[in-house]
C-alpha cells in the first residue's frame, strides 16, 4: 500500500503564486509517473501536470506556460509551482502515482486550492 501526503493548498488573489507538494511513502517496487489532477465543483477531474520517472512532464493546456511540475526520485515526492492563477483554476488538487511498473494507481486526500480576490 501508498500513502501520498499532500501540502500547499490555500486561497491566492489572482495572479498569485501557489506551490503543491506530495510525498509518497509506503511497500512498492518502483514509482513511475507523479502528477496532478483537479477536480472543481460539478466538474471531472482532469490533469493538470505530469511527469516520468525519467523527468519529461506532460501539461494541460490551460496551465501550459504557468504551472510547472518537478520531482524528487529521491524522495519520492513531486510538486507542483503554480504561477499567475486564475480563478478557474480554483479546485481540488490531487496527487496522484503509478507503481510497480503501473500495476496500482494511488490517489492523494486531496489539497483545496482557491483563487479569489
Amino acid at each position: 500500500q501508498v500513502q501520498l501526503v499532500e501540502s500547499g493548498g490555500g486561497l491566492v488573489q489572482p495572479g498569485g503564486s501557489l506551490r503543491l507538494s506530495c510525498a509518497a511513502s509506503g511497500r512498492f517496487f518502483n514509482i513511475g509517473a507523479m502528477g496532478w489532477y483537479r477536480q472543481a465543483p460539478g466538474k471531472r477531474r482532469e490533469l493538470v501536470a505530469t511527469m516520468t520517472s525519467i523527468g519529461i512532464p506532460t501539461y494541460a493546456d490551460s496551465v501550459r506556460g504557468r504551472f510547472i511540475i518537478s520531482r524528487d526520485n529521491d524522495k519520492n515526492a513531486v510538486y507542483l509551482e503554480m504561477n499567475s492563477l486564475k480563478p478557474e483554476d480554483t479546485a481540488v488538487y490531487y496527487c496522484n502515482t503509478k507503481t510497480d511498473n503501473n500495476a496500482n494507481e494511488y490517489w492523494g486526500q486531496g489539497t483545496q486550492v482557491t483563487v479569489s480576490s
